[in-house]
């Protein structure tokens, strides 16, 4: 069920965040939006546990969420960006094999929670990356990627160091950037079932009712078996490759950028799923 007022309150949360300049606040308003949605999240959980007719009829669903055009290049880390938000509010992705969709897996309102973040954040990421290009920060610096050298017995694999090119400190950069935001976001949502389960810890329950903790448990485990009978994705999906260029220099722009980004589970990058066939 589709929950606009909660997309209202989160959305002018994430507006809060992107007009301040303060990095305190931003990140305050960050914090707000995330929580206010694993709030939202735990409350229907919770409902759903107690209210069978609720419980058929508020179940997963599967959605497919645009990314980018076929052979627009760096698609890659807008990927990396969604599978951070998703796993930090509850959502399974499989993602298509020239990363232009990905298909959610999840409660409605847990995916439209990650369309909104996703929305403000890519924004951000790709703004924040240009500005790191025009700043000429990267030239300097190196990169790193692994390749094969010889043929037969014997080749080997070696690190070959060459000048960081302006799409491999993008890539870097970005890759970083997803990655920092996947950890404050995964932290605020933490807190924030932290404190709901603390509240039935410091309280008696009324006969009959069901735990915050065993709620989120179940609902876990719904997503998941929904997952499993939907998904007809093969692979696992990465974020990176070791033949991909390497530089310590862009992601650490990048990491930073992502602690500064203003912002209002899936399994973790390595695990989320690879190709859909087709």
């Amino acid at each position: 069920m589709r929950d606009d007022k909660l997309l209202t309150r989160i959305a002018g949360l994430l507006r809060q965040a992107e007009n301040t300049d303060n990095e305190h606040e931003a990140e305050t308003f960050m914090q707000a939006a995330q929580r206010l949605a694993t709030a939202a999240s735990i409350d229907l959980a919770v409902a759903r546990a107690h209210d069978p007719a609720a419980r058929r009829k508020t179940t997963p669903i599967t959605r497919q969420v645009a990314i980018g055009e076929t052979g627009k290049r760096g698609l890659r880390t807008y990927v990396q960006l969604f599978v951070a938000i998703a796993r930090a509010n509850d959502v399974t992705v499989d993602v298509a094999g020239n990363n232009t969709f990905v298909l959610a897996y999840g409660y409605e309102a847990d995916i439209d929670t990650c369309e909104a973040l996703y929305t403000s954040l890519l924004i951000q990421m790709v703004a924040a990356s240009d500005a790191y290009l025009r700043s000429g920060d990267y030239r300097g610096e190196t990169s790193a990627r692994v390749v094969r050298k010889g043929t037969g017995w014997r080749s080997r694999r070696v690190v070959e160091r060459k000048p960081l090119a302006p799409i491999t400190a993008r890539l870097n950069f970005q890759s970083a950037f997803a990655e920092r935001i996947g950890v404050r976001l995964t932290e605020a949502r933490d807190a924030a079932r932290e404190e709901a389960v603390a509240r039935d810890d410091s309280r008696e329950l009324p006969a009959g009712s069901t735990s915050t903790a065993l709620a989120l448990r179940d609902k876990e485990l719904e997503v998941s078996s929904f997952y499993k009978t939907e998904s007809t994705a093969r692979g696992t999906w990465r974020p990176t490759s070791a033949s991909s260029g390497y530089s310590e220099g862009a992601r650490q722009a990048g990491d930073r950028a992502g602690r500064r980004a203003k912002i209002g589970a899936d399994r973790e990058f390595g695990a989320a799923r690879g190709a859909l066939e087709g």
